[in-house]
């Protein structure tokens, strides 16, 4: 076997990974069949993610590292936070909520898979917490870039945002409409981009210069 890098494995173990928990789920997944997908020896696995929770954890900050990118592409941040969320959420939904169903059935069995499990339960709470400060942080740069303040707090704004395209994206998985997704999409948006309320920072006039 030709010698590959330990950071080209690695990445070569998670995409197999997130093919293999898209297609065939994640609790019936095993880490011999993740090595297949690979072409790798088991023990190679074995040498780079010593248990299926650390390959878990590296599933999710990969999906997590796809997440951020397709939210910032195009992006233009000086355009405020009502421009962030309808484009930055907008891509997101196009590009792998619509596309890859799998991808988002996974992330809901990591979340359940994670909970059921004492050595991985705190991969549900890091998985979450990912995702709010993912929206946080976004909405926060585009106000700062805008000269922008919201009516609530970044951090709530983004817990709020997460809840609601979550439950559209389940809605979507259990009974796909491409058409009143979108519809319920725009519609969420609405309803957040009114909630936040995004308004032009004051600015102080400067102070006149003393010409006594």
């Amino acid at each position: 076997m030709a010698y590959v890098k330990a950071a080209e494995r690695e990445t070569q173990i998670i995409a197999a990974a997130i093919r293999e928990f898209s297609e065939r789920g994640v609790p019936g997944t095993t880490l011999r069949a993740v090595a297949g997908r690979a072409g790798i020896p088991l023990g190679t696995l074995h040498y780079v993610f010593a248990s299926k929770d650390q390959l878990l954890r590296a599933v999710i900050t990969t999906v997590i590292g796809e997440i951020s990118e397709t939210l910032r592409a195009e992006l233009e941040a000086d355009k405020g936070v009502e421009h962030a969320l309808r484009h930055g959420v907008g891509n997101f939904w196009n590009k792998l909520v619509t596309s890859r169903v799998g991808l988002q059935i996974m992330q809901y069995e990591l979340m359940t898979y994670s909970l059921r499990s004492d050595s991985a339960r705190e991969l549900a709470q890091l998985q979450y917490e990912r995702y709010g400060s993912l929206v946080t942080e976004f909405c926060e740069r585009a106000a700062q870039a805008a000269g922008e303040r919201c009516a609530i707090g970044f951090d709530t704004l983004g817990r709020m945002a997460l809840a609601q395209v979550d439950g559209l994206i389940l809605q979507y998985i259990a009974k796909p409409d491409p058409d009143r997704a979108r519809r319920d999409l725009d519609h969420a948006l609405n309803m957040l981009v009114l909630y936040a309320d995004p308004q032009p920072v004051a600015r102080t006039k400067p102070l006149k210069a003393d010409t006594a």
